[in-house]
């Protein structure tokens, strides 16, 4: 790569990077608005995760005497910075993954598992009984919706692959081929039905009710978080808030990668702002629907239910997704013999 082509990458990654951060935080605090008006409360404004997240790097950063302090301090950067390499394997409105040729959506699910291991490693490291029982659960939830999380990408992929497409897996060839363009009546419900499983996974991955049982207050005081304090509390809650962001674009990029470019003509230099708003409404609209919807509506399970429905309920209802899609593709061709 030449040295002005590797400018223009790093400058893709900091613009990048700074909209993760923006975004995510942004996002949480539309999170937050939304579930006070449905619960009837005025709730706090859409900029409060900003005022957290300054008040947090002002206060003293704690470390406990029991505590393994170089993986506990180190835990959180790890969360925060992995949690942004996400985004540069990802399509964010008309911006094509600027890491695209490097990783697929196959490497997009293992990174994704990085900031929650980053949680585990530094709620073991800090010493309380109350965080290694969230790191424990943490990982059991991890494990749970794995398989799930698998056969929505597989099945996604090879559906696109048997459409005659090349590089299935890759997330431009997702979002440039829909997969609702690719299918037929069988393959339509099967993609619904994938888009479900992959709905149901979001809030587990980002560790919202009903499946925050790792940070449970009630239970755990804060779980995996109880020992963080100020600057490296923070990092986590960014960290939050740009998975937040992540999440939602997987969604978008495999189910909804429209850009409002594509429909209505219009300059390059306006182009691009607009279909970054229509991502971020895009978002938005999934965050509401995953996650800000489903725990105003439910209470917490609890580890063992969340394992239950996971390994039982959920890979079901995927594989049956699943088998549609693969009935869809061979239907062309039964009926071709039949004929």
């Amino acid at each position: 790569m030449t040295p002005a082509g590797i400018a223009v990458l790093l400058g893709w990654g900091i613009f990048l990077s700074l909209f993760a951060l923006a975004g995510g935080l942004f996002l949480l605090g539309i999170d937050r608005k939304l579930a006070a008006h449905m619960q009837a409360r005025i709730g706090p404004p859409i900029r409060q995760p900003f005022i957290d997240i300054v008040k947090l790097l002002q206060k003293e950063n704690v470390v406990p005497e029991n505590a393994i302090s170089g993986i506990f301090n180190l835990a959180p950067v790890i969360a925060l910075a992995s949690s942004i390499l996400i985004l540069f394997y990802l399509p964010v409105g008309s911006i094509l993954p600027i890491l695209g040729m490097y990783g697929d959506l196959v490497l997009v699910m293992y990174l994704l598992t990085v900031p929650a291991l980053a949680m585990v490693a530094g709620g073991f490291a800090s010493g309380s009984p109350y965080a290694t029982v969230g790191a424990q659960r943490e990982m059991v939830t991890m494990i749970a919706y794995e398989f799930p999380l698998a056969i929505v990408v597989i099945g996604v992929a090879w559906r696109i692959g048997a459409a005659g497409l090349s590089s299935p897996f890759a997330l431009a060839t997702i979002a440039a081929t829909p997969i609702w363009t690719v299918v037929g009546p069988l393959g339509l419900i099967g993609a619904f039905i994938l888009l479900l499983v992959l709905a149901v996974v979001t809030p587990a991955e980002l560790s919202r009710i009903p499946f925050d049982t790792q940070e449970a207050e009630t239970e755990l005081a804060g779980g995996l978080l109880v020992e963080y304090s100020g600057r490296n509390l923070a990092m986590f809650y960014l960290a939050q808030g740009v998975k937040t962001l992540i999440l939602a674009a997987v969604i978008v990029a495999i189910f909804f990668p429209w850009n409002l470019s594509g429909f209505l003509a219009m300059p390059p230099w306006l182009a691009l702002p607009a279909d970054l708003l229509f991502f971020l409404a895009k978002a938005i609209v999934v965050l509401f629907f995953a996650v800000t919807l489903v725990r105003v509506g439910m209470a917490r399970f609890r580890i063992t239910q969340v394992v239950s429905i996971y390994w039982r309920s959920l890979s079901v209802i995927g594989l049956f997704g699943l088998i549609l899609l693969m009935a869809d593709a061979a239907l062309p061709a039964l009926v071709g013999v039949g004929s």
